[in-house]
């Protein structure tokens, strides 16, 4: 289980159960009891429920008791809810002694607790996990994994991998570099790529890690690829075998039930990722009221300047090649698409990006929307969506993307984000496009919670302000 996931179903399934806990507790007190008034000794009642709490939280972080939680079935997990209740009041119980409360405590509200505990926990437990389970196979969450192997060991490791990784990975495509198989499907997955075309082939598709396995092939052979994929921005998985591959970024761990060499610049620790998720869904709550209450005033003027939507939509690339509908205030005429190919003579930015000062396709409300960057709120929903950060690089268009190298292909290995370092780096003033991606991969290689927090302040007044759009 990755370090991610193995977060995400601690703290889960600790504030699940915590709930529960809280809930029960109360519950059966006042069952008990009929009100909250004739308790007796309410000390002693707060005390064993802070009890409850504190070995909650002990039995969550520092057991591995539900290190295999989605694995478990329903009895399995009932049998693990019962482990856990019999465990806790049976400590909790023996401090009950020792402290000499068990004299004031009512032993009806325990008996109470116990079963409620159990079968509230259980059922909470198995609604968890099918959320998680939604959770990890979901398009935006899975990790999507290319295998590449030879043609003797390509339907082996497809089988091998199925079995041991967790529900969080997709094996989406695979790649034979000893045979021409392009075409056809291996256990059900189709073989996409060989050894000639598999760099052409990998830049367009979405895929977050690559798995390789080819036994006694020398490391000068698969360099280029390996060092490809790391260009890229995939993870790489690579079986180890009798060699040991060293190099910055590259570590040895288990992946899938095999010992593996992971390289990639992605080492982020998925704690701060979480938090930075938190912080977009946040934002993007807010941003999108935001973008309701200003859809009421800049919807009648867009409607009255020009014909055509109110919101424009279109195909943007994502997080490794993931393909999502952007969102905005229109701001140009509807056939602002077919207009472009007319005007590309006079595109200002050298590379892969179209920009020009006083163009004609913009409305006059477009103009404003732009000067105020009023036009980019509803990408808030892109954000709430998980398609987008609040802070990040910026997400292509398709034609765009279809002509990126594997240098240019790095820049969305993380997150696009509605702004980030070009943006606030005067991004009207900046003709190139090199230095676009530049500053992109400048943002990836130095992360943090602070630097995101810096770029969104920054944001405001360049927004304020009106510096560097156009």
């Amino acid at each position: 289980m990755s370090q991610k996931n193995r977060i995400i179903e601690r703290y889960g399934i600790w504030l699940a159960d915590l709930v529960c806990i809280l809930v029960i507790f109360i519950s059966s007190t006042y069952i008990r009891f009929g009100n909250f008034r004739d308790m007796g000794d309410k000390n002693s009642h707060f005390a064993v429920c802070i009890a409850f709490v504190l070995f909650c939280t002990m039995y969550n972080f520092f057991a591995d008791w539900n290190l295999n939680f989605m694995k478990r079935g329903l009895w399995q997990e009932f049998v693990a809810v019962a482990k856990y209740n019999i465990s806790m009041v049976l400590v909790v119980g023996m401090l009950m002694y020792f402290m000499q409360w068990s004299g004031y405590f009512s032993r009806r509200v325990m008996i109470y607790f116990i079963l409620g505990n159990q079968i509230v926990t259980w059922i909470v437990r198995l609604i968890l996990k099918r959320m998680l389970y939604m959770y990890y196979r979901s398009d935006s969450s899975a990790i999507r994994l290319l295998v590449i192997a030879d043609s003797g060991n390509l339907a082996r490791t497809i089988e091998s991998l199925r079995e041991k990784l967790g529900v969080h990975i997709k094996i989406v495509a695979a790649v034979c570099l000893d045979e021409d198989m392009q075409g056809e499907e291996v256990r059900g997955i189709p073989v996409v790529a060989n050894r000639d075309n598999v760099n052409d082939v990998v830049r367009q598709m979405a895929i977050d890690e690559m798995f390789l396995t080819i036994p006694g092939s020398p490391m000068s052979e698969l360099e280029q690829i390996i060092r490809d994929f790391d260009e890229m921005g995939i993870v790489v998985h690579r079986k180890l075998e009798a060699d040991v591959y060293a190099r910055n970024r590259s570590y040895i761990q288990r992946f899938g039930g095999y010992t593996v060499i992971t390289c990639g610049h992605m080492n982020y620790s998925y704690k701060r990722l979480l938090l930075k998720r938190f912080t977009d869904i946040v934002g993007g709550l807010v941003g999108t009221v935001f973008t309701m209450l200003l859809t009421v005033f800049i919807a009648p003027a867009i409607k009255i300047d020009s014909r055509g939507p109110v919101f424009f939509s279109q195909t943007r690339v994502g997080r490794n090649g993931r393909r999502f509908k952007i969102y905005k205030f229109r701001s140009m005429y509807q056939d602002a698409e077919e207009r472009k190919r007319e005007l590309m003579d006079r595109n200002e930015v050298d590379g892969l990006m179209f920009k020009m000062e006083d163009d004609p396709r913009i409305t006059r409300v477009g103009r404003f929307l732009r000067k105020t960057s009023l036009d980019e709120f509803p990408q808030f929903l892109n954000v709430l969506k998980g398609d987008m950060s609040l802070v990040g690089t910026r997400p292509p268009t398709e034609d765009e993307f279809e002509k990126y190298n594997t240098y240019y292909r790095r820049r969305l290995s993380m997150t696009p984000g509605l702004t980030g370092l070009w943006q606030v780096s005067g991004r009207s003033d900046i003709t190139d496009f090199d230095e676009v991606v530049k500053l992109d991969l400048e943002y990836i290689d130095n992360w943090s919670i602070g630097l995101d927090l810096r770029l969104l302040a920054k944001t405001v007044v360049v927004v304020l302000f009106r510096r560097g759009s156009k």
